[in-house]
């Protein structure tokens, strides 16, 4: 196991850095996270020492560049246990899942065709497929939640049946953080002839992932929530079905010609998903960061958030006004509410605290009618956070009162 005090040092944003006048504790990593000193330095060195562009120079600089940026492509796929042609860098996972709803679902989807998904999912997972359903008459067709709103491989297998084509579910829910059965969903889709499409924003960062021994056919992810740049994602898609798949969008470098009749031959995946300058140093940011996860070792960082969470949740349970709603999910996330005080008051509390937190429905909009309530309040672990600043977050949680928030205001 890694030493959290160490790690912390490698870390410019936990540097003495103060909110509202208190130490800085940073428990938003759901949305995003900070950077180590080696992606700085991955981004700042591209900008320094080789800011030309890829695949198009005839000179050293852009030959070395394009490398290091193919090179990154190649750290990622080691990573998820993939091959360099099965990854497509995007902008960021949003991108990614566009990308596979629009160049996969509406080419292979027709009317009456099933897409099954969850109550759970975030926006950027679901509402590309809400216009493919409304552009090829394929349906949306919802997986039967827990009542604590998890994803059991029994309500799955109760919602599959033939007319599923194309199975849509993230592996770590953002708001609730339970870890889904992705092996075992994956399989029965497969079983029958189902495509799984797996959104693995919260997943990646926080979980060992190997996409061979998972089987799915496509996942997703952003850098920014594994320590990388903004700006860039990944999709990863078994190669057969990247071939498949149209593109969005059309530019330079993603075709290998083209005449005035409008004649198109793209290139292979992934150059063909490609158009335009990426975010080369990006790509690089990123690169930086997965090697930096790999150092710490994945289960290292799944088992420290694990016991960091464990150890949150006994103390948050003894506070009588604090309603948890995902005391079970084993990763580190934590959603719950302050009894009569609105979640973005709360937050405003714990802010004027010096703690960050989100409140909201955090994208995802069906799921808050699951937990008969409009908003949440999540607290995300990331693996610096320490149980020092788990203290102070509960410390903090004592004092939410309506009167201490009125207080904020007026």
């Amino acid at each position: 196991m890694f030493d959290v005090s160490e790690v912390r040092k490698d870390f410019p944003m936990l540097q003495n850095k103060m909110m509202q006048n208190h130490p800085l504790v940073y428990l938003d990593n759901g949305a995003t996270t900070f950077k180590p000193q080696s992606v700085i330095d991955a981004v700042t060195g591209y900008y320094t020492t080789t800011s030309c562009n890829i695949h198009r120079g005839d000179y050293d600089l852009s030959f070395q560049i394009s490398s290091e940026y193919e090179n990154a492509r190649k750290s990622v796929a080691q990573f998820l246990n993939a091959e360099a042609k099965e990854i497509v860098f995007t902008s960021g996972a949003t991108a990614s899942l566009n990308q596979i709803a629009y160049g996969y679902g509406l080419k292979h989807l027709q009317k009456g065709d099933v897409i099954l998904t969850t109550e759970a999912e975030h926006a950027s997972s679901i509402l590309p497929w809400f216009k493919v359903v409304e552009q090829t008459g394929a349906v949306i067709e919802y997986i039967e939640l827990t009542e604590k709103g998890e994803l059991s491989v029994e309500n799955v297998r109760k919602a599959l049946h033939e007319k599923v084509k194309v199975v849509v579910f993230a592996a770590v829910s953002n708001v609730l953080g339970f870890k889904n059965p992705v092996k075992e969903i994956t399989r029965l889709a497969h079983e029958l002839g189902a495509v799984v499409v797996c959104d693995g924003a919260q997943w990646v960062p926080h979980v060992k992932t190997d996409v061979k021994d998972l089987d799915v056919d496509f996942m997703v992810f952003s850098a920014h929530k594994c320590c990388g740049p903004t700006g860039i994602g990944v999709l990863y898609g078994k190669y057969d079905l990247l071939e498949d798949m149209e593109p969005v969008v059309y530019g330079g470098g993603a075709n290998a010609r083209f005449d005035a009749c409008g004649n198109i031959l793209l290139k292979h995946a992934p150059a063909k998903f490609e158009a335009g300058t990426p975010a080369i140093e990006a790509a690089l940011g990123l690169k930086a960061a997965v090697e930096y996860l790999q150092k710490l070792d994945m289960d290292n960082i799944e088992a420290y958030e694990a016991d960091l969470k464990r150890y949150a949740i006994e103390k948050l349970k003894e506070l009588d006004h604090l309603m948890i709603y995902n005391a079970e999910a084993s990763t580190g996330i934590i959603a719950f509410n302050v009894k009569d005080v609105f979640a973005q008051d709360a937050a405003s509390y714990l802010n004027s605290q010096g703690i960050a937190v989100r409140a909201g429905n955090h994208c995802a909009k069906i799921l808050v009618q699951h937990l008969k309530t409009s908003e949440t309040i999540r607290a995300s672990f990331y693996f610096y956070n320490t149980k020092e600043d788990v203290d102070r977050f509960v410390e903090a949680c004592k004092n939410i009162t309506v009167e201490n928030c009125v207080g904020l205001f007026f």
